[in-house]
């Protein structure tokens, strides 16, 4: 009777798996094994969307096919908690997945979930050998290296708890052990001889044989091994394969042949008589295998079950009347019946989809069959994993593949839709079938910036039609919709008018600056770029880019004070007792330019004494460097440079003058002094040894030469020729500022008054570059007598004439 009823709930239950109400995605846990009972595997009321109140009011209960329950329901609080304990080994044996299904039956309205548990190994078996005690029988001629097969240990774990090494105890020097792992399902141990045996010396030899598992900690297994040492038979029986494999139907009657072993034994008489056995086989008491001891014929002794075990592991031996054997392994792999697989025939495929299609619209309607009978012909069909579609079904055998809610190619250009199709059957089998929509792009995204505002920098003076920088936008639809375009915004009547110095490439967004730009006169300005897409309508995108003009050098510091004008400049006045460090003047500039581009340096270019002076590099002060003495000239003329921080550099000169009074009525005396008297007597002495080695010259040349160089000292007389501060050019600053010496220079000899000698006074540059007319000297020339100006190249200046300027020169 409880047979008959557990029969009845599972006709029920298979009946209600096609029910539409039924849930298709199991629950599922996982537990580990010899877990004790009453252990929590989940708590199934939450996991199935229930409350435990639904629970108890539905009549919630646990049906399994088998009829066997394994877990427990607490109704009151939903939890799922283990009924009995669970063994892996024995509920799936070698199985590498553990699956315990069942289903929750709830009534009224009728519902049903199906649960399944994967039961998870734990290291909770040691390895166990087929026989505690082994004896092989070794000829004594066997060569070093020989192998003899030891029947493996068997470990009822899976995976790393399984075994994974062997070990020989007590070592000896004849043996060791080989544990040779060329796949999961084919393992061999074999002892091996290291030394050839001696009968005579030693007839027996006994040691352990270990195998460990993989576990924390590891478990082990012993057997003994007893090695008797024979006189001849020296061949073994050899199977004509390592390994054996079978396929069986699950259906397939007892007594059916699985298949034949065979081993070959080169020995003859009863050393060549082979037989067959089975080991014995872990985890399995009794064999639904037989074999023939002397054909070796391996036969169905019981039906198999595919849902059971889907193979079968069966270790052979063969052994000869000598007491030599071999072993082999069978794998006998069972067949399933259910033959007839769903069949899933589609109507018609709307693809690629618009995004803007509104929830419940038709993709694909299909129709399935099973050409199977009874539970094997219900079919179910699911749709795996989808948020935006679900299947709707339409009569009989057709369902439709619908949307279920607005689409976003953005998000999803691409949906990948897998609908299952199963039958009732025991195990069940399936077909999927693949649609991959494709969904069409509408102009719903507006372009987007890749930045909020663009800042781009421009050198001023720049080239026309220079690339200053770049705009980019990206709009997330595809095709035309997606084609960005750009342009500058016009202007509102109420704005700044729009730059005409800036364009925009309207196909990559590039930049351009039209025309040459002032830093002095405009600094930054600012537009606004559209961007726009070929949608119809378009979207558009603004976006704000300001211009930057960055300073070059391209203006000179201009001198402020003193002022640089044709005028004549008025003289700085320096008591004859200012000490070192007294401030004569203070040189004043600006610069037009910007940042160190107007950082402005000043240093002394030129000076009647230049070391009397000093320039503050920074401040531009002129300072005196040492106290005024009476050889210094009574009226300096100075030239500072002024030079900006650019790179190259601009620079501008200030011409400026100082007198050295004793007091202030010494502006209404003559400028002569000691000092000036003193600075031609010195002059003259050098020069008189000048003339002095020109006589030796000349004693030594032609009388014709002498005569005519006697007529010219007696010619060179009169005072001397000066040049008013207003005849000195205002080209001689831009020399300065220019930082090169001119090609040609003016030179003037001037003679001292009344002197029969000709003596000379200086030889120095006066003016860069002046014109032949310049250097007429207008008036009258007493008795001063004056050289032709003589153009000469800067090979001619050298450092000490270049930058002597007396006092003279600037009166």
């Amino acid at each position: 009777r409880q047979e008959m009823a557990i029969s009845r709930q599972v006709l029920c239950l298979s009946a209600f798996l096609s029910l539409p109400h039924a849930r298709s995605e199991p629950i599922r846990y996982s537990l580990a094994e010899e877990a004790d009972s009453g252990s929590l595997v989940g708590n199934l009321a939450q996991d199935a969307g229930l409350t435990p109140v639904q629970l108890s009011a539905r009549r919630a209960r646990l049906v399994s096919e088998d009829g066997r329950q394994h877990f427990h329901l607490d109704r009151a609080t939903g939890r799922l908690v283990v009924a009995d304990r669970l063994d892996r080994e024995e509920l799936c044996g070698q199985s590498g997945t553990c699956m315990l299904p069942f289903e929750l039956l709830l009534a009224n309205p009728l519902q049903l979930f199906r649960v399944e548990v994967a039961l998870e190994d734990i290291n909770d078996h040691s390895p166990v050998f087929p026989e505690e005690r082994v004896t092989f029988e070794i000829p004594e001629k066997s060569d070093p290296g020989s192998r003899f097969p030891l029947e493996v240990a068997r470990d009822l774990d899976i995976g790393s708890n399984s075994i994974q090494a062997y070990r020989i105890t007590p070592e000896n020097e004849y043996f060791s052990v080989s544990f040779d792992s060329q796949s999961e399902n084919d393992k061999n141990v074999e002892l091996v001889l290291e030394k050839p045996l001696d009968r005579e010396e030693q007839a027996e030899i006994d040691f352990s044989v270990i195998a460990v598992d993989g576990g924390s900690p590891p478990r082990r297994g012993t057997t003994q091994v007893h090695i008797v040492i024979l006189d001849v038979n020296d061949n073994a029986p050899v199977f004509t394969q390592k390994t054996y494999v079978a396929q069986v139907l699950e259906n397939a009657p007892e007594g059916s042949v699985v298949l034949s072993v065979v081993a070959n034994d080169r020995d003859v008489g009863i050393n060549g008589d082979i037989s067959y056995h089975f080991s014995h086989t872990i985890g399995q008491t009794n064999s639904a295998f037989s074999i023939d001891n002397r054909s070796g014929e391996i036969k169905l002794k019981k039906p198999l079950d595919f849902e059971a075990e889907d193979t079968h592991e069966l270790i052979v031996r063969a052994r000869d009347g000598g007491g030599l054997s071999a072993i082999c392994k069978v794998l006998v792999e069972v067949l399933d019946v259910n033959d007839n697989a769903p069949e899933l025939m589609v109507s018609s495929f709307s693809s690629p989809l618009p995004e803007n299609s509104v929830p419940g619209t038709v993709v694909a309607p299909f129709s399935v069959r099973d050409s199977d009978a009874g539970a094997n012909g219900k079919i179910s069909c699911a749709l795996q994993d989808q948020l935006f579609f679900s299947l709707r079904p339409a009569y009989k055998n057709y369902y439709e593949l619908v949307t279920v809610s607005a689409l976003d190619r953005e998000e999803t250009a691409q949906y990948i839709l897998t609908v299952t199709a199963a039958d009732a059957g025991s195990p069940p089998l399936t077909t999927t079938q693949t649609f991959t929509v494709e969904i069409s792009d509408v102009n719903d995204n507006a372009p987007v910036f890749n930045q909020t505002s663009y800042t781009m920098y421009v050198r001023e003076n720049n080239v026309p039609s220079v690339l200053v920088g770049a705009v980019s936008a990206a709009d997330a639809d595809v095709g035309l919709n997606a084609k960005v375009t750009y342009s500058l915004s016009p202007v509102q009547p109420t704005e700044q008018p729009l730059c005409s110095c800036i364009s925009v490439n309207s196909e990559n967004g590039q930049v351009f600056v039209l025309r040459p730009l002032d830093y002095e006169k405009m600094r930054q300005t600012e537009v606004v770029v559209n961007a726009s897409d070929a949608g119809s309508p378009p979207l558009r995108a603004n976006v704000t880019v300001r211009l930057v003009v960055v300073d070059e050098n391209d203006n000179a510091p201009v001198v402020l004070y003193p002022a640089q004008d044709s005028s004549p400049a008025s003289s700085e006045l320096v008591p004859m007792a200012a000490e070192a460090g007294y401030l004569v003047t203070k040189v004043v500039a600006v610069d037009a330019d910007s940042g160190q581009n107007s950082w402005l340096s000043y240093h002394l270019l030129r000076a009647t004494d230049p070391g009397l002076f000093a320039v503050g590099a920074q401040s531009g002060e002129v300072r005196l460097r040492r106290p005024v003495t009476e050889r210094d000239t009574v009226k300096q003329k100075l030239i500072v440079l002024v030079r900006d921080n650019g790179q190259p550099p601009l620079s501008a000169t200030a011409a400026l003058s100082a007198l050295l009074l004793k007091d202030f009525s010494d502006m209404h005396q003559p400028h002569s002094s000691p000092a000036i008297e003193d600075e031609e007597g010195s002059l003259t002495t050098y020069l008189i040894i000048s003339l002095v080695f020109v006589s030796l010259l000349f004693l030594i040349s032609t009388a014709a030469f002498i005569t005519r160089k006697v007529c010219r000292r007696k010619d060179l007389k009169g005072g001397q020729v000066l040049y008013g501060a207003d005849n000195l050019p205002s080209s001689l600053a831009d020399a300065a500022a220019a930082g090169t010496l001119p090609h040609g220079y003016c030179y003037e000899i001037s003679l001292t008054t009344g002197s029969g000698n000709s003596e000379f006074k200086f030889l120095k540059p006066i003016l860069p570059s002046l014109p032949p007319q310049h250097c007429a000297m207008g008036g009258a020339i007493t008795d001063e007598q004056v050289f032709p100006c003589v153009p000469v190249t800067t090979e001619d200046v050298t450092p000490e004439n270049a930058g002597a300027v007396s006092a003279e020169q600037f009166n």
